[in-house]
């Protein structure tokens, strides 16, 4: 057993941020008491003492630290030897460090860094939107202060533990398990759709492309697919469940089923295509999930009506999937889907840069930090797209491997969640072809 003494301010957000580290992260037997001291103070069963010094929530009013100046502008970075890299940011607190016989005194303030993390009240506070009403990697803490490719919640958790051990903690702590997490937003089904997409795409051929190749490669094509002789370039279904399957994984595809933009309703979920798409998708035993159209991330009525149609469809319920586009506002979508009794949401990531938008590769419990309550309800963070290398930084195939390498790895050496989207229709059309290789290989990679 561990008691921990917090101090009773911010009593709230205090026990969420102390149940995600001890309880849902390290997996260990902890009671919390208030005291009125400052610091986190936390005794093990043998008496040995880890104060933790606190530098953010008792600096603030009560209930009152939602402001663009509690943003840390810079973050330093710190060494002791207790972390597992080779330094570590500290976003609030100092590299202060004190270590005697039973007690241990830790400047930086690991509880108040991954509640600003984790709960993304960052996103709140800072109202820099791009054109699509997100929040952009560019504009986070962590990515401007080069930390994005960093998982730094599990690093202090890390930490936690090492300085944990010193101290002579009994316990045993979670066993964690690396897991590959092969995701599909399912937003077109078909590439030759009809009259007005065949049109426009024979005419980039000839005068946006200006590449007379693959205009008649799609005129043999397009005859071809229409005939039933050969499969639509957005039906890659088969081609990525057998993939997954020799990876021994399943992939999980996010089906629309509905919307009210132009981003949207690009296929009807009751459309026999859909119909058996889906069926071919149960039949292999994969897994399938909702994808709420561009508006629903802070439109409660719409999301359920999709979510209402979808479940109607398919004749089961769902309980995981992610945003559109990625838009997503928090902690209002976050409340959308609690409300819903979803389950996994796999949405957080930003749209132009890989990384740990959240700090960590875990699952973890959503904090409402306006409500100042825990919801059922897990996020399981996207780490990286397809379209984030190809689209909006239009990196090399080569780059984009590479980095891939890199972010597994850190996932894998925290035994974490890898979480991947990869769409449908982003394979053999296009530039897409060059980057299909990329995708195979790091099907290849996660299994080493």
């Amino acid at each position: 057993m561990i008691t921990i003494y917090q101090p009773r301010k911010f009593d709230l957000e205090r026990s969420y941020i102390i149940n995600v580290l001890f309880g849902e992260f390290l997996g260990l037997d902890y009671e919390i008491q208030d005291y009125e001291g400052q610091d986190y103070k936390i005794v093990l069963a043998n008496k040995s003492v880890l104060f933790i010094q606190d530098s953010f929530f008792s600096y603030q009013k009560e209930d009152d630290y939602l402001k663009v100046e509690n943003i840390p502008s810079t973050v330093g970075y710190g060494n002791n030897r207790f972390i597992v890299e080779k330094d570590i940011p500290i976003v609030y607190g100092t590299n202060h460090l004190e270590v005697t016989a039973n007690q241990i005194v830790c400047g930086i303030d690991i509880f108040a860094a991954s509640f600003f993390m984790l709960t993304r009240w960052e996103e709140y506070v800072n109202k820099a939107r791009d054109m699509y009403n997100r929040f952009s990697g560019i504009f986070c803490v962590a990515f401007k202060n080069d930390f994005l490719d960093r998982p730094i919640v599990n690093e202090y958790v890390e930490m936690l533990w090492n300085m944990l051990t010193l101290l002579g903690i009994e316990q045993k702590r979670k066993e964690h398990k690396f897991e590959f997490i092969m995701t599909h937003d399912v937003d077109s089904i078909k590439y030759w759709k009809d009259i007005n997409k065949i049109a426009r795409i024979f005419g980039g051929d000839l005068i946006k492309r200006k590449s007379i190749p693959t205009f008649f490669k799609h005129l043999i094509e397009l005859p071809q697919v229409k005939l039933g002789k050969r499969k639509d370039p957005f039906d890659t279904f088969d081609y990525i469940m057998d993939l997954s399957e020799a990876a021994n994984i399943k992939s999980r595809f996010y089906f629309m089923s509905g919307g009210l933009t132009k981003f949207d309703n690009d296929y009807r979920i009751d459309e026999l295509d859909s119909l058996d798409i889906i069926q071919r998708v149960k039949q292999r035993g994969h897994v399938i999930g909702f994808h709420p159209s561009f508006n629903t991330y802070n439109d409660p009525l719409q999301w359920k009506k999709e979510k209402d149609r979808l479940e109607e469809v398919l004749g089961f319920r769902v309980k995981e999937g992610r945003q559109h586009y990625l838009r997503f506002e928090t902690p209002v979508t976050w409340n959308i889907w609690d409300d819903n009794g979803m389950e996994m949401d796999c949405t957080l990531c930003y749209a132009d840069r890989e990384g740990f938008r959240c700090g960590t590769c875990y699952e973890f419990p959503i904090f409402d930090f306006i409500n100042r309550k825990q919801l059922k309800l897990k996020e399981f963070p996207l780490i990286a797209m397809e379209i984030s290398f190809s689209t909006y930084q239009t990196v090399s195939p080569h780059y984009m491997e590479e980095k891939m390498k890199i972010l597994l790895e850190k996932t894998k050496k925290y035994n974490g969640n890898f979480v991947f989207l990869w769409h449908n229709s982003n394979f053999k059309e296009s530039g897409w072809k060059l980057y299909q290789p990329v995708y195979e290989n790091v099907l290849k990679l996660q299994m080493k």
